[in-house]
């Protein structure tokens, strides 16, 4: 029996009402699987069947055309990084008052711990006066092009769910992530590399996969991760025996028989399978150039601090530069190293020696290459520390800070954010935010702005209910917005 004959009668049992709509000749087939394919977007576009990730419009002209997204988790110390507070000088080593933290909820502490100081000097920089930890020099560079957001606040307060939050704006796992929503809003502009792709360096996030999965979008739009260590993309390389030619036919024939199959079943699924070998085929070559930075300048290479060869902060810095002058929308960054228990000091000290330097490079560099004004860069973790110390000898830990979800600090650079301010205030001891709050589903909802997005408008239909990326709430923070 002839092939498709096979898979024909194969879908006859399955008898999908797509199928059925085909089989009456009334056209609706391809109508219902253009409207499943397209994920009842609300602008309009339909996803290609052979390629999900054709670039699409936006609700409106975007500000941003790619995010670099440079996660910092395991939540940095905004009070030894960003938020100068010198009412804790003078009270250091004292209780905290109790007015201060009452009803408040700590994961390893109790509220009345004693307040703890910045053991660092805070200087302003720039014309725009920015406060900036004497830890983290090269920032104080470029405060003149972020955008300093010291009022952020989260809902969650232990790492995983804080970090699932943060990346897909629910605590429960199973949510697209920003950068899936992202490249199922607007496609990918590179034919030759995954749009969305993950980086890491330093541990392992708390949160896993979760933090760049799809969710129930299709498979297709979910964050490819390179891998740290070795090639950071495995097989590019055809056995001994398979010549390119050989390779080539072979995917033909599986194209035509998926594309086939995705037309009798209409499931969403066969689009990416298809998607996922053609573009396997296209990074056997596009990959390896990628890869070697070996092709950048000396004075480039000095300026990230970055050594060809090495799993690093800096080389990740540097790829995802090149990842997003390649046309790749969302490239994000994984730095799981900025959970002080103990040694706060010790702990931001070395972590911002590891990543300060290229953080700033990076805005330089897309800033002289002309990419930084539709490239959005922002920088943040899961949520903050306290301003009282977590010291407890039967556990080994002395001089840290526990998590603090009521106020930290982000900044944001680049696609249509406003350069050199600082926005929002926390209180004297860095508590409670006192001026401009900015919650995730905030964020989340400026991203998109910037995107072209109306947050409310880009949806997904799933289990009869239209979900999206900042829930139920959030509005976008207009004085971010240059």
């Amino acid at each position: 029996m002839n092939y498709h004959k096979e898979l024909e009668a194969e879908a006859r049992k399955i008898i999908t009402r797509r199928y059925f709509f085909k089989e009456c000749g009334l056209g609706l087939g391809a109508m219902g699987l253009a409207n499943l394919l397209s994920g009842n977007q609300a602008f309009g576009e339909v996803v290609s069947s052979s390629n999900p990730l054709t670039p699409r419009k936006p609700h409106f002209a975007p500000r941003a055309k790619r995010v670099i997204y440079l996660f910092q988790a395991g939540a940095p110390s905004q009070l030894d990084l960003f938020d100068y507070k010198p009412e804790l000088l003078k009270f250091d080593g004292k209780p905290v008052p109790a007015e201060v933290v009452k009803g408040q909820k700590y994961a390893f502490i109790k509220p009345d711990a004693a307040l703890f100081a910045s053991k660092f000097k805070f200087e302003k920089h720039g014309q725009s006066g920015a406060e900036i930890s004497e830890v983290l020099p090269h920032l104080a560079k470029v405060v003149d092009d972020i955008a300093l957001v010291k009022s952020m606040t989260t809902d969650a307060f232990n790492h995983a769910p804080a970090q699932i939050f943060m990346n897909t704006g629910s605590q429960q796992f199973g949510r697209p992530s920003m950068g899936a929503w992202t490249t199922y809003g607007l496609g990918s502009e590179s034919q030759d590399l995954p749009g969305f792709v993950v980086l890491s360096s330093a541990g392992g996030t708390s949160g896993g996969a979760g933090n760049w999965g799809c969710g129930f979008l299709p498979t297709v739009f979910q964050g490819v991760p390179f891998r740290r260590n070795g090639d950071p993309i495995l097989a590019l390389s055809n056995p001994a025996g398979v010549s390119r030619e050989m390779q080539r036919q072979s995917l033909d024939l599986l194209r035509e028989i998926n594309e086939h199959h995705l037309a009798l079943t209409g499931d969403p699924e066969i689009a990416t399978r298809i998607n996922s070998f053609e573009m396997a085929y296209r990074m056997q070559t596009s990959a390896p150039e990628l890869m070697d930075l070996g092709q950048e300048s000396k004075e480039t290479l000095t300026m990230y601090g970055a050594e060809p060869g090495k799993a690093s902060f800096a080389n990740n810095c540097l790829l995802a530069r090149r990842l997003v002058e390649r046309g790749v929308r969302f490239v994000q960054l994984f730095h799981e190293a900025w959970d002080h228990h103990s040694d706060v000091t010790g702990g931001v000290k070395n972590q911002a020696k590891a990543t300060d330097q290229a953080s700033a490079a990076l805005i330089q560099d897309l800033k002289q290459r002309g990419l930084l004004e539709d490239t959005l860069v922002i920088w943040g973790g899961e949520f903050g520390r306290t301003p009282m110390v977590e010291t407890n000898a039967e556990v080994g830990r002395s001089m840290g800070r526990d998590h603090h979800p009521q106020a930290f600090t982000m900044w944001m650079a680049g696609g249509g954010i406003k350069k050199g301010i600082t926005l929002g205030a926390t209180d004297d001891l860095g508590f409670h935010i006192v001026k401009d709050r900015v919650h995730v589903h905030d964020l989340h909802a400026t991203i998109l702005q910037l995107l072209g997005f109306d947050h409310t408008k880009l949806t997904y239909k799933f289990q009869g209910r239209d979900f999206r990326l900042t829930d139920v709430e959030g509005d976008p923070v207009s004085a971010l917005l240059a």
